[in-house]
């Protein structure tokens, strides 16, 4: 699997696809998954409603977007990669956050929501061969392809778990 190329994507989504390493994706997105969990079961109770400063979304909520937004980009993943050129709608982060009622769930439901999410996409983008890689579709008013998708999966949350690391200090 290669690199997306820059025409595969918009340029402000180069912030999260030059997060992910070379190699091949889907060992990324499996290894991301673990690298993810072990973090994120190391999070103290007390440490997971809380934020960073004031009016920044809590430990909870950044993992409830970070599934909300795999959930999200699956299904683009899937649209474009079954070669369906109906434009994809943008969604509103901060509003989906505001209503996910994730402060009031368990960490452990978390968790394991995030595991089911993340398993469901493997699943996904095992099934992809040949062309399908270079399908191309419109989201958010932007063109990408299914490889600069898969990519995009992976780099969002590489983004949110440096977050956590430096501005939470999640270890």
């Amino acid at each position: 699997m290669t690199r997306p190329k820059p025409e595969e994507y918009a340029p402000y989504h180069e912030s999260y696809i030059s997060k992910v390493p070379d190699g091949d994706i889907l060992d990324t997105l499996e290894e991301q998954t673990s690298e993810t969990l072990d973090l994120l079961e190391a999070v103290p109770e007390e440490m997971q409603a809380s934020s960073y400063t004031p009016g920044k979304w809590t430990i909870k909520q950044c993992v409830g977007h970070m599934i909300d937004t795999e959930r999200i980009f699956s299904y683009r993943l899937l649209r474009i990669a079954r070669n369906d050129q109906t434009p994809l709608a943008g969604f509103e982060q901060d509003d989906y956050v505001a209503n996910s009622d994730s402060n009031n769930r368990t960490w452990e439901d978390l968790l394991e929501d995030y595991e089911s999410v993340r398993m469901s996409t493997l699943s996904l983008i095992r099934q992809f061969k040949g062309d399908v890689w270079d399908r191309h579709g419109t989201a958010s008013g932007n063109k990408l392809t299914v490889r600069a998708m898969t990519f995009l999966i992976a780099g969002h949350e590489r983004h949110h778990l440096t977050i956590l690391r430096d501005k939470y200090g999640c270890k």
